[in-house]
């Protein structure tokens, strides 16, 4: 009589090298001859997480943070490659300026703009691509490459009207916007030695007054007539 073969219990059938006979997936060897006994529809053993040659999470960290680290790295260097650095001239009145903040007690801007900024004369690719209203300086942030324009070199009268364009910037590269960055300066610039009394005329101060007055308005609401100066 013709054995039966066994019913499917749904986990799985081992065939038989041998005879061919279909035995349970549980048996280790054949019920008929012995022989061994091959799988049919087993589930496969799960792969590992990792796999042979695969990341673990902590490399993929790695590797992600690599990759973002030559990114930031090449586009800085491409910011620096494609402009022009200081003259000796141009950098000793830079550092004048920075001195000048330094004394007014602005130890984190003197400090940033001292060991942190890039200073370049001359636009960058990124500058050029993006274009700007004309101006005494531009920072790219987050990279704290800070353009000097000649207007820079030609129009403030001394190393304080500098020093004022310098705090601007500063205030920049430390992530503020351009309405915070006015803000900061016309509020600091009594601890400059910066006034109406002795730059009234200079056009830096012009230009800085007219710009705060358009980017903080609420400076300029004082006096008699609301539109004085709140910071005399």
């Amino acid at each position: 009589m013709k054995a039966s073969e066994p019913a499917d219990t749904g986990t799985g059938r081992a065939r038989c090298s041998s005879c061919g006979l279909v035995n349970f997936s549980s048996s280790e060897s054949c019920r008929r001859c012995g022989g061994h006994l091959q799988s049919d529809d087993r589930d496969p053993e799960p792969a590992s997480l990792a796999g042979d040659g695969g990341r673990t999470l902590g490399q993929w960290v790695l590797w992600i943070a690599g990759v973002v680290v030559t990114i930031v790295t090449m586009a800085y260097a491409s910011l620096l490659i494609t402009s022009d650095g200081l003259t000796s001239e141009q950098g000793t009145a830079v550092q004048d300026a920075v001195a000048v903040i330094e004394e007014a007690g602005l130890s984190r801007e003197a400090s940033v703009l001292r060991r942190v900024v890039s200073y370049r004369s001359s636009d960058n690719w990124w500058n050029r691509y993006v274009g700007h209203h004309p101006a005494y300086a531009a920072t790219n942030y987050p990279f704290a490459v800070v353009t000097l324009y000649p207007a820079f070199f030609r129009f403030p009268v001394d190393d304080v009207e500098r020093a004022v364009i310098l705090l601007h910037e500063a205030t920049h590269v430390l992530g503020a916007d351009e309405e915070t960055a006015l803000r900061r300066v016309w509020m600091e610039k009594g601890r400059l030695g910066w006034n109406e009394g002795d730059y009234g005329s200079s056009r830096v101060w012009k230009n800085t007054r007219e710009w705060t007055t358009a980017g903080a308005p609420l400076l300029f609401k004082c006096g008699l007539d609301g539109e004085s100066d709140c910071l005399r």
